[in-house]
């Protein structure tokens, strides 16, 4: 009993060994193949049972777990009794049997004892070879780790020379980039190294195996991911706008504020927040208003159609070449957009200077300029003209009595005079949200791919 309890304890402790242990080939050589199996040999051309027996009975004996395995032959039947550990025993003692010549059959009548001693020594004596090629292999082992860690260590300092990759890729994102890449690599190199030197090349197989299926899940699972990271390396190589210039991607406009690896940073007009993933700005169509600081800005206006358009085009392009925010080249333009049945309908044209005038102001300005001037020329802006339809006989003098006995003229309001100096009359450009953009990026540290020396697409 002292001595099953002693071969419990073994048992235990090296399964708990074995948890923990790295599974490591015996030697650094390759396995090797199994031969076939081939036709045991008795010891006379003309086998009998007798020569049979004994020669079974001589090899069970030298078979530790075989050794209380009783043997018989008849006929050259084989009859197996007698006890064996386990089912595993009883196989091998079968297939050596049955692989004689002159064994018609085996008959199997073994008794499976399923004993602690007969089971666990087996265990025990695997544990304690493994334990001492595992002991063997510990300087080859060391040496593994220490060629790993030499080429992960080379891997990181050159991965660590931001300034060589910059100057090299001129990028800042595709710079790091190639250094998480190199990182990367060295780390593979190194492991595959450290594996072929210590012969787990079966291991490494299965890890490389293993490492190509989870990729491909991976790749599917974050496609929508991996496909922003694509945009987001595309727009650093094209860069298509600059910090605080006025764009429009999509439906969506704002001031841009940074690129970054995922999203694009814009400022709303009216002063939000906005990040656009990078795979929607990379597709979408993107407008840039500060590419060209002329801008035309455009309106309509109407006209009776009994008076001259020509004329009223003429008188409106004689006001806006007064303006001063107005330039002068390119030329303001008018033209005829449509006639209706009570009105004419005209398109005049203006250019700004973007950098020193406001657009909406501008536009603003200029309407109410054309108007007052088209008015004060004698021209009739249409008013609406609404037609009424009466069911049966109309009394018009009913009408006008209903109406309080009499009709009244509209007269025009009197227009307050605006001083020249107002805030209303001053086309000068709304800085208050460059302002909060340059606030931003001097506050936030995120990394912008913009860079300012690149040429824009």
């Amino acid at each position: 009993m002292p001595m099953m309890t002693r071969r419990l304890i073994h048992l235990l402790a090296g399964l708990c060994l074995l948890a923990i242990v790295p599974v490591l080939p015996t030697h650094a050589q390759a396995p090797t193949e199994q031969p076939p199996a081939q036709v045991v040999q008795t010891a006379s051309d003309a086998p009998d049972d007798k020569a049979i027996e004994s020669r079974i009975i001589a090899i069970f004996s030298e078979i530790d777990s075989l050794k209380r395995v009783e043997v018989d032959v008849s006929e050259g039947v084989v009859t197996l009794s007698g006890g064996v550990s386990n089912s595993a025993a009883a196989t091998r003692a079968i297939d050596i049997a049955g692989r004689l010549v002159g064994v018609v059959t085996v008959e199997d009548k073994m008794d499976r004892t399923l004993d602690i001693e007969g089971n666990v020594s087996p265990l025990v004596d695997t544990f304690h070879a493994r334990l001492k090629s595992y002991y063997r292999a510990l300087p080859l082992l060391g040496l593994g780790l220490a060629l790993f860690l030499v080429v992960s260590l080379l891997g990181h300092l050159l991965a660590s020379w931001m300034w060589l990759w910059r100057r090299l890729l001129r990028n800042v994102f595709l710079a790091e980039l190639v250094s998480q890449a190199v990182r990367v690599i060295a780390i593979s190199i190194a492991l595959v190294m450290a594996l072929s030197l210590v012969g787990a090349t079966a291991l490494m197989g299965t890890l490389l195996g293993g490492i190509g299926v989870l990729g491909i899940a991976v790749g599917f699972a974050v496609r929508d991911s991996l496909e922003n990271y694509i945009s987001s390396i595309m727009l650093s190589l094209r860069q298509p706008f600059r910090a605080n210039e006025h764009v429009v991607i999509g439906d969506q406009e704002g001031k841009v504020v940074r690129l970054t690896s995922r999203a694009t940073v814009l400022m709303t007009l009216d002063g939000n927040h906005l990040r656009i993933p990078n795979a929607v700005v990379f597709k979408a169509v993107i407008l840039n208003y500060s590419r060209n600081p002329e801008r035309r800005f455009e309106f309509d206006l109407g006209v009776d159609a009994e008076d001259d358009p020509i004329a009223a085009m003429n008188l409106g392009l004689g006001t806006l070449d007064t303006l001063p925010f107005v330039l002068k080249q390119p030329d303001a333009s008018a033209f005829i957009q449509t006639v209706g049945d009570s009105n004419i309908v005209l398109r005049f044209q203006g250019w700004v200077n973007q950098n020193e005038t406001d657009f909406n102001k501008a536009r603003g300005l200029a309407i109410s300029a054309t108007k007052d001037a088209l008015e004060t020329g004698g021209f009739t802006l249409p008013e609406p003209i609404y037609r009424l339809r009466f069911d049966g006989p109309v009394d018009a003098g009913k009408i006008v009595q209903d109406m309080g006995g009499k009709t009244t003229e509209r007269r025009k309001p009197e227009r307050p005079s605006v001083p020249a100096g107002s805030e209303a009359l001053s086309v000068a450009p709304d800085d208050h949200i460059e302002k909060k953009v340059d606030e931003e990026r001097a506050e936030t540290k995120e990394t912008d791919l913009l860079d300012s020396d690149r040429p824009v697409e």
